[in-house]
């Protein structure tokens, strides 16, 4: 009988299985956050773009290790600044590390939507878009949280 293994959150990274995973450089036009893991989305041009609303359309997720190192920011806590050329990525069946917003509260292969500021809130299929699934328990319900998520774009 086989067991599975504990996934643990990367430490400094955002890509935590990367089998299947693209990655395009975009310039952020507008910094408001725009940090590794958080949804991104078209911004005024094609390469160009701003952190994802709440039914947005994302395009993808900030990477971390994906940026050139001119552009990466001293951790995946601190801000990108506009200009930035960052690498967007995406997949189905990436696994890596995203925001969960306060007042959200999933349990593991919980649905995941998009909401406000880039982040993730609990979705219901057949009602939301759903971009990722969660791959442990969180509970973000009293402050926004780090979640390692199943990416489903």
């Amino acid at each position: 009988m086989a067991s599975e293994t504990a996934m643990v959150q990367p430490t400094n990274k955002i890509v935590l299985d990367s089998k299947g995973l693209h990655v395009q450089t975009k310039k952020v036009e507008t910094e408001t956050n725009v940090y590794p893991g958080r949804l991104v989305k078209r911004g005024t041009n094609d390469d160009d773009v701003v952190v994802n609303t709440a039914a947005g359309s994302p395009s993808g997720w900030v990477g971390y290790l994906n940026t050139a190192k001119k552009y990466r920011p001293a951790t995946i806590a601190t801000l990108h600044a506009a200009d930035d050329q960052v690498g967007i990525i995406n997949g189905p069946g990436i696994i890596l590390l995203a925001k969960l917003n306060k007042g959200a509260s999933v349990t593991k292969g919980g649905l995941l939507t998009d909401a406000a500021d880039g982040g993730l809130s609990g979705g219901t299929a057949g009602t939301h878009h759903i971009y990722a699934i969660a791959e442990e328990t969180v509970d973000a319900s009293a402050a926004a949280a780090n979640i390692l998520v199943r990416s489903l774009f």
